[in-house]
This record gives structure tokens, sequence and C-alpha cells, in this order.
């Protein structure tokens, strides 16, 4: 998407209330850009806000000075808004087409001109029930024909649309909670307000997407009005519009909102994970999918396999067994999907070519069989049953199932026949990977949501002009909208910890630590505290601290804590945490190795091994022992004990880099140079550093930097 970097400076301070420089900005712009032709309008809000001075320099006290400061910098937004708009339309062929087809021949598109087209159509629908059979069909698809290209100019229209003023939003509020207007042609609109919404953020329109969330009747409708006004935020903005974060605040009150938008939250992570649920699905699930199903895929199709094949006659059992890994990769695929893993996308991403796709409206349509794409493929009687079985039943977002429907027809032909028979005689019902959805649970918000949010990944990331909008899935900023700045000190903040143990658990750490900043301290819990004890990268004993202050009890606080103080290198304080856990859980031998090497690293030698030659003789195959026991007498220099405990190690257990060099130190201080330089030659490329952390002890054993330099020299 083409973007002005000077145009969206001056946003960025008319955002921080900065109206002069803004304003003066904007003035230098428009004289090197004479084209954009909003000089006038410029100088129009700045004679204003010239006459606010004036009076103010004069000492009169105005008490809406403040509020008419505000409706300034809003003015000068709006017009810096379109301005931007503008050029993205003048910077795009795409874009401009876009702008161009709905307003073709003069054609006025007023909400009473849209609104009284769109009724139009509910009643010629309900009219053509009075027709007969033969007569209904054909003027069907003449109706479907004509509203679905009307539908793709208002789509085109809103998405175009410059900033709304405060009477457009209401009228187009009103037609979005009429009775009159199909629930399909409302849906649609939904989604145009939230691409345009994306584009550049108008607080009407985002005021639309919130109170019809919050007054219509039509789930389905809700639950696109809910993903539009979430991704619509923008934090930035909070101080021009206050009233955003009003309504936000109002929102977070309601605890059916605050459980969908924690959902909403998890969706998005999943959404855009669909690469590598897709990864996982082709590399794994499909191969035992296909070998277990008595198919093969050749280019006529799919074929069936012949049952006596010489293969089942010389391994009876392998039949047995590919039914076994078939079963189980379906499972796989259910519980995938289960957990909210977009298990088709992969799939169905190479099935958007069809010219249907090229329409910008057509990926956020519902799904309704007599769209005039679909429409005769649906009514062939061939395969009729199967489709109808698959989209009812079947995880497929809207996207997805006309994706279906299109590529049906260039396959049906080559399914097996015996398959078709059994189908469309009802002796058999297909079942779509993933299992079968039953409607109950496809009535559910979570589940309509889910759809429509994978409509809009599909579009984002496979329509061909994708690049000419704004990409909330790779916006940090909009699809982690728990970290939004908006959602503090609301009722959302109780979700947080959910949240970001959800992340936590998909890996996804930073993120996961981006919303636990957002925490207020009335969420500063034991839970919390650990959870950032385990995300930030240094520090870390401070979280757990507070933790142990809050849970003294807790074992797990203080193996952490203890852990954390031991890397952060302050021994004495992991020596007394270690010493408690260990009195606590004496069969616990980790917390007494830990103890022993926190004594050790500040040389308390005799306690150290007093506690490992114990350990030792409890447990002689414990190789981590003889680890920190070698270590302890190579620090004590006791260095032919160390050695030996060394050669123990090295025969015994897959010695690690740092063993290598450890013996390789305990070798050198020996003087036993040659033999030290071939431990040291198991290091590889992280001999360099390892030298660096031990500064001390090679100093005590008058190793210089000539020793060092030659010692890497030989080794290399």
């Amino acid at each position: 998407m083409q973007q002005n970097d000077t145009l969206q400076s001056i946003i960025g301070m008319i955002c921080q209330l900065r109206f002069g420089k803004a304003a003066a900005e904007l003035e230098n712009y428009l004289l090197t850009h004479p084209q954009q032709g909003d000089m006038e309008r410029l100088q129009s809000i700045k004679a204003d806000f010239a006459l606010m001075a004036q009076y103010w320099q004069e000492g009169y006290d105005d008490p809406q000075r403040e509020a008419l400061y505000l409706n300034l910098l809003r003015r000068l937004y709006v017009l810096t808004c379109n301005m931007m708009l503008n050029n993205r339309l003048r910077g795009s062929s795409f874009m401009m087409s876009l702008y161009q087809k709905p307003r073709h021949a003069g054609k006025v598109w007023s909400v009473d001109v849209i609104r009284r087209e769109l009724e139009d159509f509910v009643s010629e629908q309900a009219l053509l029930e009075l027709e007969p059979e033969h007569v209904r069909k054909e003027k069907t698809l003449t109706l479907y024909q004509k509203h679905v290209q009307l539908m793709s100019d208002i789509f085109d229209f809103i998405v175009t649309s410059r900033l709304w003023p405060d009477g457009l939003s209401q009228s187009f509020e009103e037609m979005l909670l009429a009775p009159t207007i199909d629930a399909v042609d409302q849906q649609l609109i939904v989604s145009a307000i939230t691409l345009s919404v994306l584009q550049a953020f108008g607080h009407t329109k985002f005021n639309v997407l919130v109170d019809v969330f919050q007054k219509t009747d039509n789930e389905q409708l809700r639950q696109r009005c809910l993903v539009g006004w979430v991704l619509a935020l923008d934090e930035r903005t909070l101080a021009l519009f206050p009233d955003v974060g009003t309504t936000v605040r109002q929102l977070c009150e309601d605890s059916r909102t605050l459980a969908e938008l924690t959902e909403l939250q998890m969706q998005l992570i999943y959404c855009s994970e669909a690469d590598d649920d897709g990864r996982k699905i082709r590399n794994e699930i499909m191969p035992d999918l296909m070998s277990g199903s008595g198919m093969k895929l050749t280019r006529q199709g799919f074929e069936e396999v012949d049952e006596e094949s010489l293969e089942e006659i010389l391994h009876p059992e392998a039949a047995e067994q590919n039914m076994s890994r078939m079963e189980e990769s379906m499972h796989k695929m259910v519980d995938m999907q289960k957990q909210g893993a977009d298990i088709y996308f992969g799939g169905f991403s190479q099935m958007k070519r069809f010219p249907f796709f090229s329409q910008l409206s057509s990926w956020f349509t519902p799904f309704y069989a007599q769209h005039p794409a679909t429409m005769q493929i649906w009514e062939k009687t061939k395969g009729k049953r199967f489709l109808k079985i698959i989209t009812e039943i079947g995880a497929f977002c809207d996207s997805d199932k006309y994706s279906f429907v299109l590529a049906f027809e260039q396959v049906v032909n080559r399914l097996p026949q015996s398959m078709l028979t059994l189908i469309e005689q009802g002796e058999a019902s297909p079942v779509p990977l993933g299992g079968e959805i039953p409607l109950d649970e496809q009535r559910q918000p979570a589940f309509m949501r889910r759809m429509y949010l994978q409509n809009l990944y599909r579009f984002y990331r496979l329509f061909h002009a994708r690049n000419e909008f704004l990409n909330p899935f790779a916006d940090a900023g909009k699809y982690l909208f728990f970290a939004n700045g908006l959602f503090r000190g609301t009722r959302l903040e109780e979700r947080f910890m959910e949240v970001a143990a959800f992340l936590l658990k998909h890996g996804r750490k930073d993120e996961a630590q981006s919303v636990l900043k957002g925490c207020g301290e009335k969420c500063h819990d034991f839970h919390y505290y650990m959870m950032m004890g385990s995300l930030v990268p240094s520090g870390r004993s401070a979280f757990y601290k507070e933790a142990l202050r809050l849970s003294p009890d807790s074992e797990h606080a203080k193996a952490c804590y203890a852990r954390a103080c031991y890397h952060e290198q302050r021994y004495d304080e992991a020596i007394v945490a270690y010493q408690s856990l260990a009195e606590s859980h004496p069969e616990h031998r980790s917390y007494l190795l830990n103890l022993a090497a926190s004594m050790a690293n500040v040389e308390r030698y005799a306690d150290a091994e007093q506690i490992l030659f114990k350990l030792q003789y409890l447990y002689p195959d414990d190789m981590g022992v003889v680890r920190i026991l070698a270590w302890t007498l190579m620090c004590e220099d006791k260095l032919e004990q160390a050695a030996k405990y060394y050669h123990t190690l090295m025969e015994q257990a897959e010695p690690q880099s740092e063993d290598y060099f450890n013996y390789g130190l305990c070798l050198w201080f020996m003087h036993r140079i040659a033999d030290a330089i071939g431990a040291f030659r198991h290091c590889g490329e992280s001999l360099e550093r390892l030298f660096g952390e031990e500064p001390t002890l090679l100093r005590r054993h008058g190793i210089g930097t000539a020793d060092l330099q030659l010692m890497l020299s030989c080794v290399s």
C-alpha cells in the first residue's frame, strides 16, 4: 500500500494535538503539491484558528475553547486523511479503477438511493415466488446477476470513500439495522466499512460498527461489526477522539463482550498461524490419509486402488496399519480444528484463481446457493446432494465454500462413480476432512466469527491486489489488540493473564509480554509476576521475588527465584533460596546440586564438596553430579581429582561443549598443553566466548593475553 510519509507525519502531529505545527507542515506540503487543490479548505481552518487565537490574546475567557480547539484539530485531521486517501487513489491504477467503476456515468450514490435499491431487491425476491417455476428460475438468475453487480458497486464505493460526516454515518447505521434490507447485503456493507476504516481511521465509521454491533439482532452481522471495530482501533487517535476511549470502556463493561473479545484475540492468533498449520497438515497428516484411503491422486483425478493388489497379498497386515494411521490423522485434523486452527487454508489457497475472486466484494460475500456464479452448478443433478451436504456440515468459511462449488464442476466427472452413486442415492454421506460440524455449533457466535476471520485472512493473503490494503494480520498493532492502550484500565484487563498464557503456549513470548505490560497494578497478582519472570530477558529475580511475597509457600516460585538469582550471579541469594528448598524437599537432588554450584561460585568449596560427595554416593550414575563436582574441584585447584572426574564424564556421558572446555582448562592448569588443545578443539566456534566468561579463573592460574592467543591459534 502506497504511503505518503509527509502526510503520515502530519497526522501524527494532529494526534498529538499540535495544531500550529501540523497546519504549517500541511501548508508547505500543499504549496509543493498544488494539484491537491485543498489549500482553500486549509486556509478556512487556519482562519478559524486565528480568530480563536485573537480572542484569547485579548483576554476573553471562553469556556468552550478546549472544545473549539479539538474541533479544529478534527477538521484538520479529516482534511489530511482525505488528502492521503486521494494520494493512494492516484498512485494505484487498481485503486483508481475501484474508485471510478461505481461512479461511472454520474451515478448518484446517496444513502437514500442505495437503501431504495436494496429494498427493491427484497420486494422483487418476494414477487418471484408468485411466478411459475420455469419463469421463476430464469428471472431469479437475472435478478441476482443485477443485484450482485449493484452490491459490488456499493462495496467499491464505500471502500474508496472519504471520511464520513456524522449525518452520513447515521444514515448508514439506520440502513444496516433496517429489517427491510437483506441480511447478506448488510453483512457485505459492514465488511466494506471495515476495509475503509482500516485504510484511514474515521471515528464516524467506527461508531457505525459499534452501534450496529450493540443494536442488531442478526448474529452474523454482529460478529462482522465486532471484528470491524476492534481492528479499526487506532491508539494514536485517543487524544483527538476521546469519545472513542469512552466507548471502548463502556463496551468492556459488558461481560458477554469481554468473553467475545477474549475469544477474538485468540482466533486472530490462530489465523496468523495458518501457514504453520498448513505445513503440518501437508507433511504429517495428508500422507497417512492418502495411504489409508484406498485412493490415489492422478492427473485425471482420484482413482480407487485395486483391493487385490500384490502388496496386500504379500503384506496383509499393512492395510490394517494404514487404516489405523489414517484414523489417527483424521483425529489430529479434528483436534486442530476444534482448537481453532485454520485447517483448510493451505488446500483452498490454490483455489482462488477463478474469475469470481477477481471482484473485491466476492471475498466477503456470505455464501448462498443463488449466487449467479454458483447457481447453475448448484442446480445440476449430478453431485447436487454431495455439494449440499459438504457445504452444510463442513467448517468452511464463505470464501472456501465458493471455491469448493466452483472447483466441483471441474472435478465431478473425475470422482469415482461408486462414490457419487452412494451419495446421490442417500446410502452414504460425505464427511469433510476435519469432521462434521453440528448445526448447533455452527450457530454459535464464536464459530461465525472464526469463519469470517478466515474470509478476511484469505483476502489479505491471496487477493491479487492485496498490497493496496493495510493488512491487519501483518500489523501487531491491529491483530494484537489486547496490547492496545485503549483497553488499559478497562474490565478487559481481567482477561489479560488468560490471553498472555495462551500466547506463551503458542511460543509467542514477545507478544505475551506486550499484553502483560498493559496490566494495571490491580492485576499484578502472583500469576502476573510468575509470567513476567518467565518472559523478561534480564532482572527476572525481581519478578519472582514479588511472586514469593504474594505466595511465600510456593515451591515453584521459590525454585524460579533461586534459578534467576543464580543466572544473575547473585549467588548468596541463590544459596539461601536453594537451602530452603533442599530442607523442604530433600528428595529433590536438583536443589542440592544447584545449592552446591552456588556455593562453589562464592568459593565455599568445602561446603559444596560435602553436598556433592554425598550425592555421588547416592546417585553414582548421575553425570550431572560428576560434572559439578569436577568443576568445583578444579576451581579449588584439586586438579588431579578433577581430571579423574572429567575423564569419567568423557567416557560415560555425551559431553557438551562446556564439558570439553572445563576439561581443557583443567588440563591446561596441569600444564598438559597438548591434551588441553585436543579438548578445546571440541568446543568449535564457542571457544573464544567461553574463555571470555572465565577471566578470574584464567588470571588466577597466570594465563595472560599472550598465552590465551597462543592457545586459540593452536586450537584453530
